[in-house]
């Protein structure tokens, strides 16, 4: 009986065979999990500053259709976004920031709204060689961190380049002498307020008082009622969208009609229903808006926005802009750098970033944007100053037109 049954050899072939012809016989799966390149986006996705992550997924996703549409990156390799939630918590960013290095091998990491959760990620980002780039978050020390090499770059606003625009429209638009400061009382804000100092101090300039307030302050009253005894005309703000609503409430119940000009935070989220009515007040940098005659590449982003997402019907409803601006653009200069690169590791892709020549983005045509000495692609020639009219981020310049 036992010469009818195959030899162990004999039957380990005859079972490898069988194995291979089961395979040849099932239809091909492309390994596409394998195949793509993973960008990794830490940011608020719950929260307050909600609303900024889902503006940065959207741009980031536009681009990214984009890019994939025309074939992908390294000879047909697609765009993967992978996104964790950071609830604006620096320690949840940090983890956040390992796994999608460790694990998810990602080949550009990208970072939220929060400066103070960036800043904790940019050492990780430095030590690993992984680069990360930066749509939002706009804390000077960001970029400028020290590192050499450098794997941070940024499509957005810095503090430094804002605190001199801010003092410039604060004395242009409102005549202000005696500006005033309340600000954050975090990294952010420190980053700020060297900045704004600074920016006075070449103008020969004090400010009136320096103020700080906690995230989580529900009344700023006692602040600025000693930043208005000391005769502050202008108040320069600094806060993401709960503590500035928190501002403009408290201004409220002093009765104290004082411009306000801040840094663009409060367009971070849910600022009108948290600030009511007196938001309009606020007059706040942007670095971009769909209002206006947009350009070729700002109609292809309204349309591909408009098919993707129901609830865009048009510009009044593609906000935060500068979330999706920002990341949209980000997203492209970091495609063309691992294009350039020829690969998916960081210190080329780091390198690839520095021989971009040209790209025609949304908030402009970037020329050579970035060098080992220069990792902020944005200037302040690129800052538009914008405030809410019904809910809608308008640029002053355009509220007349937008109220109608």
């Amino acid at each position: 009986m036992s010469r009818h049954r195959p030899q162990p050899r004999r039957r380990a072939l005859m079972l490898a065979v069988a194995a291979s012809t089961a395979a040849c016989a099932l239809p091909a799966v492309p390994a596409l999990a394998a195949d793509t390149v993973k960008i990794g986006l830490i940011t608020a996705m719950t929260g307050q500053s909600a609303r900024a992550g889902e503006a940065l997924t959207r741009g980031m996703t536009i681009a990214i259709d984009e890019i994939n549409a025309k074939g992908g990156v390294l000879n047909g390799r697609k765009l993967e976004l992978v996104r964790r939630d950071d609830e604006s918590n620096p320690a949840k960013g940090v983890l956040a920031a390992r796994e999608l290095i460790y694990k998810e091998k990602v080949a550009v990491l990208f970072g939220g709204l929060d400066t103070p959760v960036s800043m904790a990620i940019v050492p990780i980002a430095n030590q690993e060689k992984v680069p990360f780039m930066g749509p939002w978050a706009a804390g000077t020390p960001i970029t400028r961190n020290g590192a050499n090499p450098n794997f941070v770059f940024r499509v957005s606003a810095v503090d430094e380049l804002v605190d001199k625009a801010m003092l410039q429209y604060a004395q242009k638009t409102f005549g202000a002498s005696k500006p005033g400061l309340i600000l954050v009382n975090n990294p952010w804000g420190e980053s700020n307020e060297k900045g704004i100092v600074a920016a006075l101090t070449a103008k020969g300039m004090k400010p009136a008082g320096i103020e700080k307030f906690e995230a989580n302050d529900v009344d700023v009253v006692p602040q600025l009622g000693r930043l208005k005894a000391a005769g502050a005309d202008v108040l320069l703000m600094v806060g993401n969208v709960g503590p500035s609503a928190q501002v403009v409430k408290s201004l409220d119940r002093m009765g104290w009609k004082v411009p306000v000009v801040s840094h663009w935070g409060p367009a971070g989220g849910r600022f009108t229903e948290l600030a009511g009515p007196n938001a309009r007040n606020v007059h706040f940098v942007q670095t971009y808006s769909f209002f206006g005659a947009p350009s070729p590449v700002g109609t292809r982003v309204v349309n591909a926005l408009k098919a993707k997402y129901s609830d865009i019907k048009g510009p009044d409803d593609i906000t935060p802009a500068v979330g999706v601006a920002n990341a949209y653009d980000a997203t492209h200069l970091a495609a063309l750098a691992i294009q350039r690169a020829g690969s998916t590791k960081g210190d080329a892709i780091r390198q690839g970033f520095y021989q971009i020549d040209r790209y025609e983005g949304l908030i402009k045509t970037y020329l050579k944007p970035f060098s080992p000495q220069v990792h902020d692609a944005l200037t302040e020639n690129d800052y538009v100053w914008a405030q809410f009219i019904d809910n809608r981020i308008v640029p002053v310049a355009d509220k007349q037109a937008a109220s109608k």
